[in-house]
């Protein structure tokens, strides 16, 4: 009887442990069912400020400029400088003058940029603008100072660009940051008024890129070639047969001034014949009331 009382209880304690055991099993296949529903769901991250759907934000505040760029903080700033200068040289002759010139520019690997000759009756005058590299601008300078005649003027003038570009490369920087977020944007709007919207926002931002890298550009070219204006100056020699301010030339100049003053008074008279057919006609009017008078 005892050994049936311990075989009983042996019987229902296994029962209930596979029950129990069972009822965990499902508990957890219902938990494990779960979390695979609730997997499924899908949970949208919160996007950034720069990342909000067109409609949700105003045009301006995507635009406003970050507080920092990797400009502003990893950039070694280089120092821009542009050199221009004016020269201005008598000589004595203006060919040979010329052919200086022309050998002065290939040995310091400059180049013109334009040219102008004036010839008058006093004097002859040669332009010149050149380019030359920032290097050797100085060197220019000076071989043109030393040997080809006399300065009558010489004016220098250098001018630091380097806070400006930093400034516009910065900024230019932003822009394509920002130009990058729109498109972004663009990829994932969801309406043509979205699309719209982005699509103005990237073409505005692509201007305002091309007019800066324009604006780089051209400091760029202005560093790296200086501009001088030289101006070669050649006095002609006066004679009494030649100069117009001589005596000669003034005696005949004013003879020609009469004559033509002559002439233009000759021509304004007879421009006036009308009113000479007037006078006879007058007189003979006058002459018939003083014979009346008299008469009375």
């Amino acid at each position: 009887m005892k050994n049936l009382f311990i075989a009983l209880s042996f019987i229902t304690f296994f029962h209930c442990s596979k029950s129990a055991n069972s009822h965990e099993v499902k508990t957890n296949l219902i938990e494990i069912q779960d979390d695979k529903v609730d997997a499924s769901v899908v949970f949208e991250v919160p996007p950034s400020p720069k990342e909000v759907p067109i409609s949700g934000i105003s045009a301006k505040a995507v635009n406003t400029e970050p507080k920092s760029s990797p400009l502003q903080s990893n950039t070694i700033i280089v120092k821009k400088v542009i050199k221009n200068g004016d020269l201005d040289i008598q000589v004595g002759d203006i060919k040979k003058a010329h052919q200086q010139v022309n050998e002065i520019i290939k040995s310091y690997n400059a180049y013109i940029q334009t040219e102008r000759f004036n010839n008058t009756d006093i004097d002859e005058r040669q332009f010149f603008t050149i380019r030359v590299p920032h290097k050797n601008f100085d060197g220019l300078i000076n071989s043109f100072s030393n040997g080809m005649g006399s300065i009558l003027s010489k004016n220098i003038a250098s001018d630091d660009v380097t806070e400006e570009y930093t400034d516009v490369s910065i900024k230019l920087a932003n822009k394509k940051i920002y130009l990058e977020k729109y498109r972004d944007m663009l990829r994932n709007a969801k309406t043509t008024k979205d699309m719209l919207e982005i699509q103005e926002n990237i073409r505005e931002l692509e201007d305002e890129i091309d007019v800066a890298e324009g604006r780089l550009r051209f400091i760029d070219d202005r560093v790296n070639y200086s501009t001088l204006n030289l101006m070669l100056y050649k006095e002609k020699v006066r004679s009494s047969a030649t100069s117009k301010i001589g005596f000669g030339n003034r005696f005949g100049d004013s003879f020609t001034e009469g004559w033509n003053s002559f002439v233009a008074f000759f021509l304004g008279i007879i421009s006036l014949w009308p009113f000479f057919l007037l006078i006879p006609l007058v007189i003979l009017i006058w002459k018939k009331w003083r014979n009346r008078e008299k008469k009375e």
